[in-house]
């Protein structure tokens, strides 16, 4: 069985091209049954896709590396050449690899970052109710799953960790200093955001405000910060009102935009606004960077602020890494086990078709009155005949170039107790 991993992430991809990649869990079926049915009859199939990354992961009986390739830049409607050229592909043992390392945090923008399993989680959780997920990818993730709690639980990775969530609290703090008198604005209700609104609550600004497409989803998210709920249709209204925007959508067009952002600041007398966009693709408009009183931060402007203390977690990473290594080193022999269970399975059926029809010619002999020890010694004759004929055959007709290996071979397999004294 073959297994394969490709995507793009923050090291190969910049923003704007991750964005075209980016599949909603909601639309995921469709999009993971087309993926299915591209890679082969029994081809196993599973998406991942944050604001850092997508990532397929396969499995068929043979690779279809050039076809997954074909598909996925398809979906992203670019080329096949500018896709190969900011992505990667990983195959067998090496696919676990990463699929352990992303899991763990070590592939993360932010290192150690949490969020990425729990992602991962819902990413094969839907590929199972869609029923893509079969044997190889279903023990591929649990064994990425047992990989990363043994790194979270054993090494410092987890609790070294800085999410994105603190990292936009910090640079807030960098420009504002106290956030006791601002106002902050949440654009989005999901995870993300309601993480970033758990760093900011706990420093006390003077308003939080939610704002949803859908109300009922902000009220019940602002409840947990004693925030205000509002509609995503009254958001340019109010934009001025607010000195921190941190928006994380699924939207696949930006929410704000450069004129909505020039009104607000006009109305605020040209008083800063820091924004944080963490949606791929964009909730912000880029242009909005290029105005002088707005301090835009992108995922990957993010990044910077995050990777000073790195360093000082090397032994920690380290540590995992090693972690990794058993688990990859495992899942490759239960891999190669499993591409000799067809081999097996006929080896097995091949013995019992000689046993019964061994069994039978001596149940027919013991019925016409031959003696027990006549039956057996012709039992064991016919079983042994037919073990050794292809083994005989083999060596009594094989060329010169292949007779030696068919020695070796038939030395290994029928006399290796001769061989071990």
């Amino acid at each position: 069985m073959a297994v394969w991993a490709l995507g793009l992430n923050h090291n190969t991809a910049p923003l704007d091209l991750r964005g075209k990649f980016a599949f909603a869990l909601e639309h995921m079926p469709p999009v993971l049954s087309g993926l299915q049915n591209i890679i082969s009859a029994n081809g196993e199939a599973a998406i991942l896709s944050t604001c850092n990354r997508t990532e397929i992961y396969c499995a068929s009986n043979e690779p279809a590396l050039k076809r997954s390739f074909e598909w996925l830049a398809q979906s992203g409607g670019v080329s096949f050449e500018t896709l190969k050229a900011h992505s990667y592909v990983l195959e067998d043992h090496e696919a676990a690899r990463h699929a352990f390392r992303v899991a763990s945090g070590l592939d993360s923008m932010v290192l150690g970052e949490p969020q990425i399993l729990g992602q991962m989680k819902d990413a094969v959780r839907m590929a199972g109710e869609v029923g893509s997920l079969g044997t190889t990818l279903h023990q591929l993730f649990q064994r990425t799953f047992s990989v990363a709690k043994d790194v979270r639980s054993n090494t410092e990775i987890g609790h070294l960790s800085i999410s994105m969530a603190a990292a936009s609290v910090r640079l807030a703090m960098q420009i504002f200093g106290d956030l006791g008198p601002l106002k902050v604005l949440f654009v989005g209700a999901g995870e993300m955001i309601e993480l970033c609104a758990t760093h900011f609550s706990a420093k006390q600004p003077a308003q939080i405000c939610i704002a949803n497409r859908t109300l009922e989803k902000a009220q019940l998210l602002a409840s947990q910060f004693n925030a205000q709920a509002m509609r995503l249709a009254d958001l340019p209204q109010r934009l001025h009102e607010f000195d921190i925007v941190v928006s994380c959508t699924a939207s696949s067009l930006p929410l704000i935009g450069l004129g909505a952002v020039e009104r607000a600041l006009k109305t605020r007398k040209r008083r800063p606004m820091f924004m944080v966009d963490m949606a791929v693709p964009r909730d912000i408009e880029p242009e909005v960077k290029g105005l002088s009183d707005v301090y835009l931060y992108t995922v990957d402007d993010l990044s910077g602020s995050v990777q000073i203390a790195q360093a000082s977690r090397q032994a920690a990473v380290e540590h995992a890494e090693r972690i990794i290594d058993e688990g990859v080193q495992s899942f490759a022999k239960w891999l190669g086990e499993r591409s000799i269970v067809p081999l097996i399975q006929q080896l097995n059926t091949q013995a019992q078709n000689w046993q019964d029809s061994e069994l039978a010619k001596a149940k027919k002999l013991v019925a016409k009155g031959e003696s027990i020890d006549a039956v057996l010694q012709s039992l064991a004759k016919g079983l042994s005949h037919k073990m050794l004929h292809g083994a005989m055959a083999q060596l009594h007709h094989a060329d010169p170039q292949s007779r030696e290996a068919s020695i070796e071979a038939v030395q290994h397999f029928f006399l290796r107790e001769s061989h071990h004294r």
